[in-house]
């Protein structure tokens, strides 16, 4: 069921340079979201379009957002007081499939902001009695962010935190000298690092989903701009149809 609230924002933190998170009070919300959707947030009035943001974690009856400064919309959530309000519309989307009985140990992998919906993706693998594997890549550490997560491992681009290279890199190099217990894949980030990351997981045999990024102003599948590419031919939309897809259904 999708809600339309009017959020009271609780609390605003500023993890680095240009990345919140954002609390808000949303106890209808919390209850209903599950990991890999999304909250399409109107962030100044009079502005038709909203902006998709994953949800990053659930405390109680808040809902928490994680946000780069990178435009005006966000530029302005960064300036968001407590007792502000916000007007939401969620859940949306398709979540990750993290209570199925097909695997045993889920490995996250994060590119950048991808991080974002990963620590409520490992509540939810937590209380499936999953076992959970995290793999984070950044340009540099101060673009890492690495709360709420289990069994960290961490990929930089300058090599000034973790391993040296990319976050499909560092997986690699694990999956070749480790053993996991059937093992499956939840990815998020930009597109390049995604479409890496499936073709390496349909080379292996391992399953994986992928929460992908893009623009999805309605959220609910109207304005059709945000199609995705199926591999048997035809389109989804990532609203509606995803955000999160197999990737044995989709060409990235």
């Amino acid at each position: 069921m999708i809600l339309q609230e009017i959020c009271p924002v609780v609390r605003l933190q500023r993890l680095s340079t240009s990345i919140y998170v954002l609390s808000i009070a949303a106890p209808s919300l919390a209850r209903s979201l599950r990991p890999g959707q999304f909250l399409n947030i109107r962030v100044e009035d009079g502005h038709l379009l909203r902006r998709p943001f994953s949800a990053y974690r659930r405390e109680g009856d808040h809902v928490e957002i994680l946000f780069d400064v990178v435009g005006k919309g966000t530029a302005l959530l960064s300036r968001k007081k407590p007792g502000d309000t916000l007007d939401v519309l969620g859940p949306l989307g398709v979540p990750f499939g993290t209570d199925g009985k097909d695997f045993s140990t889920a490995l996250l992998v994060g590119g950048g902001l991808g991080v974002a919906p990963l620590p409520i993706t490992t509540e939810f693998l937590r209380k499936s009695r999953k076992e959970v594997h995290t793999f984070l890549g950044g340009r540099n550490s101060s673009l890492v962010i690495d709360g709420h997560l289990e069994n960290l491992r961490v990929a930089t681009d300058d090599g000034s935190r973790g391993f040296r290279g990319t976050v499909v890199d560092l997986l690699k190099e694990v999956v070749a000298t480790t053993t996991f217990d059937r093992p499956r894949i939840f990815g998020c980030g930009p597109t390049p690092m995604l479409r890496a990351l499936s073709a390496f997981a349909l080379e292996r045999g391992i399953p994986a989903e992928v929460s992908l990024e893009g623009p999805m102003a309605c959220g609910i599948g109207i304005c059709q701009g945000c199609p995705v590419e199926l591999k048997g031919g035809g389109y989804a939309l990532m609203c509606k149809d995803g955000p999160v897809f197999d990737v044995r259904n989709i060409n990235l």
